[in-house]
């Protein structure tokens, strides 16, 4: 913000530049902590954690922002918005997902959640003479308020219920996990889980939550939505993981308090999995407004990830449970390049002001734009999870974390999910490469900064399809990693 406020508007590079050079180092000093392999540490009284399971999800967080700020350079220069506040916002929002992922205490979990939702607030909203974008944003800010009242108000009943006759309460997760059969309050526990599932559940877009999604994303500038749909997604599942895996973990005694609360939260995800899947795929298929379809999409893949959630809330034995927690980091991976690129491709195509996001005006420029269309293919493909790309192997090993904790039920409706979404996926190839366009069409030209971001991201959907064993090795927790099983 200082380097904006002294640079003249002619150097509206100059703070894209120093967001992009700022994500680049934490990635680089993400990774040296990685290779270096410490021991999981935690710091302000375990409020603060570090381990494998945050440095996946920052290294994803990361990635976003990068592709971000590639695709946002040329486009702010275009609507010419103030380039210094939008990527300060971007890097706020960024610094927020990060926390959340850290977060050893519920909460660090709002404060994380909250520096990243004001941002994205104003992001929806950041073009701001268009009617849709600040309907988009005031939409978002208040059901995201209401959300988060009750992510609150569940800190506060969670807090309540772990008091002992000895200790106050806590809002520590590694401690809530030892206070659960202790609880003076077992109803204040119940009730706390369920609001948490609610807060949760809205910042993931599962179903029944997901109302806000569709207009957010329609309305806000399409850079942003690219971000919104990957960073903030994988956020929200890295804090609900953290907290349900670690806070409420699987308990040898079902009959007893916390086996109680862990069944009851397994079963709701798993519900909430098969509605995210079915709704998300269902409702996609009659949108014509190619940025609506992709909302809905989002929404079915978090269902998609929900069901390796679940498959790691139901896991009791350790090396099961960590593949599972694995599938799902990959899986967010996988869908966050994919995604931003398909989001890149919408980019280019929308214009300035975001004028042609319907599906017939991408009628006919498979071959006026063939490397337009063949990409938005490729991205397309990916996500309804064809062989040799990377959404296959996200949906592989997802699937294959739940069949063997015996939800085949819940995969088997994932696999019908997935033959629904290949209706609005190829229909859009279908208009791009075998209907006649009818109006006039200038194919536009990709600045360099998009071309390096659709590079990259064509390039992560192959080598995540036809390599991912080293990037799957990676994830895998080691032995230092604590994964509570009582």
């Amino acid at each position: 913000m200082i380097v904006d406020a002294f640079s003249s508007p002619r150097q509206r590079l100059v703070t894209g530049t120093l967001a992009l050079l700022a994500c680049l180092a934490a990635a680089a000093a993400t990774i040296w902590l990685w290779v270096a392999r410490p021991l999981a540490a935690s710091a302000f009284n375990g409020m603060i954690v570090l381990d494998e399971f945050r440095l996946s999800f920052t290294l994803i967080f990361l990635i976003v922002a990068i592709l971000t700020l590639l695709i946002a350079t040329i486009w702010i220069e275009t609507e010419h918005l103030p380039a210094g506040e939008f990527h300060s916002l971007l890097l706020f929002a960024t610094a927020g997902m990060m926390l959340m992922a850290s977060a050893g205490d519920l909460v660090i979990v709002f404060l994380g959640l909250e520096i990243l939702s004001i941002a994205t607030y104003v992001l929806a909203g950041f073009r701001r003479t268009d009617t849709r974008s600040n309907e988009s944003s005031l939409k978002y800010f208040i059901l995201g308020s209401f959300a988060s009242a009750f992510l609150l108000y569940g800190i506060a009943l969670i807090y309540g219920a772990t008091a002992t006759n000895t200790l106050p309460g806590t809002t520590n997760i590694a401690t809530i996990a030892t206070r659960l059969d202790q609880s003076l309050y077992p109803p204040l526990l119940f009730a706390g889980i369920a609001m948490l599932l609610v807060g949760f559940g809205f910042k993931i877009a599962t179903a029944p939550f997901h109302v806000w999604t569709p207009d957010v994303y329609e309305g806000a500038p399409t850079p942003v939505t690219a971000f919104m749909a990957a960073g903030p997604k994988a956020a929200g599942f890295a804090s609900f993981m953290r907290v349900f895996l670690f806070g409420f973990p699987i308990v040898t005694a079902v009959a007893s308090t916390a086996g109680f609360a862990h069944a009851a939260w397994v079963g709701a995800l798993a519900i909430m999995a098969a509605l995210t899947m079915t709704i998300g795929n269902v409702v996609a298929i009659v949108q014509n407004n190619v940025k609506r379809m992709l909302a809905y999409s989002s929404i079915a893949h978090a269902g998609y990830a929900l069901v390796g959630f679940v498959a790691a809330g139901a896991a009791t034995d350790q090396a099961q449970r960590s593949a599972a927690v694995t599938a799902v980091i990959f899986y967010l991976l996988t869908y966050a390049v994919m995604n931003m690129g398909a989001f890149t491709i919408v980019t280019i195509i929308a214009r300035k002001g975001d004028v042609q996001n319907e599906v017939e005006d991408y009628s006919g420029i498979g071959f006026s734009s063939p490397v337009l269309a063949f990409s938005l293919s490729v991205f397309l493909l990916s996500l309804l999870g064809m062989p040799l790309t990377a959404g296959f192997m996200g949906k592989i090993m997802v699937f294959s974390a739940a069949v063997n904790q015996g939800y085949v039920w819940l995969v088997v409706l994932g696999v019908l999910n997935t033959a629904i979404s290949a209706y609005y996926y190829l229909r859009l190839i279908i208009v791009m490469f075998f209907r006649e366009r009818t109006a006039a069409w200038e194919p536009p030209r990709v600045p360099a900064s998009i071309a390096v971001a659709l590079i990259l991201t064509i390039l992560g959907v192959f080598y995540l399809g036809l390599f991912p064993g080293r990037v799957i090795n990676a994830f895998s927790p080691k032995p230092a990693t604590p994964v509570v099983v009582r």
